[in-house]
């Protein structure tokens, strides 16, 4: 059991809401960040965790949020978990807004977190930034290409904090996620209950948001010499991005 202190974004719901319970139960003080306040009090009366409303994409209102935090003193981690992906669309044919969209709440929205904390982090002497990118990071396929730029994008943000942040004894975690079937990523995605529901068809045990935060609180609770660089976590029945078993 821990008596840390971190801060996890996106934590209304998936993953992210799994994360807090994960780490409050190995003994984490826990501030759950999102934007849907009612979905966060629920969050708070089931956890103990202390919400905060925040938009990780508007700067003052992340900054807003850090103020809040660190009034109360430190903190130990934090866990960017706030993300999406918005439409299938081929690159000929895709929304350049939904592209917009995705960059700002994978890349700027960690960015805008990150920077907040750093300065805590540095001073805390063990501080521990995570971050939740994606197996889209690492093979592109058909109409994911906005949402595989994004998540490319934030992993190579993840790999250049990590050789910037380590002459500061800060770890930098990186959990990469294949197939997760959670209630809310892929109808925001295809805006369709019928649609999501397609994406696991016939797919025995994809991974579910309890599977991952396992592995965030692992990696958070492991000692802090310890560093998961890059942990990518699939169902056995995704073989890879590309291979999928379905029967």
């Amino acid at each position: 059991m821990t008596n840390k202190r971190v801060v996890v974004t996106g934590a209304s719901s998936g993953i992210g809401a799994a994360a807090v319970r994960a780490l409050r139960k190995t003994g984490w003080d826990v501030i759950a960040v999102a934007r849907r306040e009612d979905r966060l009090k629920d969050l708070a009366e089931e956890t103990g965790a202390r919400t905060i409303a925040c938009d990780v994409t508007d700067r003052s209102s992340v900054e807003s949020m850090a103020r809040q935090v660190l009034a109360d003193g430190g903190v130990d981690a934090i866990v960017n978990n706030a993300g999406g992906a918005f439409g299938m669309d081929p690159v000929a044919t895709g929304d350049p807004q939904d592209w917009v969209r995705m960059y700002n709440v994978n890349v700027l929205g960690a960015l805008n977190v990150t920077q907040a904390f750093l300065p805590a982090l540095r001073e805390n002497g063990e501080g521990s930034i995570l971050m939740l990118t994606s197996t889209a990071a690492l093979a592109a396929y058909e109409g994911g290409a906005g949402y595989c730029a994004a998540k490319a994008g934030e992993e190579a943000m993840t790999q250049a904090l990590r050789l910037e942040e380590a002459e500061h004894n800060v770890r930098v975690i990186e959990i990469l996620p294949g197939m997760v079937k959670t209630e809310e990523f892929s109808l925001n995605r295809l805006g369709d209950a019928a649609a999501a529901e397609k994406i696991y068809a016939g797919v025995e045990k994809p991974l579910t948001a309890d599977d991952v935060a396992d592995v965030m609180a692992y990696a958070l609770n492991a000692p802090h010499h310890v560093n998961l660089d890059q942990v990518v976590i699939r169902p056995v029945a995704q073989a890879a991005q590309h291979k999928v078993i379905r029967r």
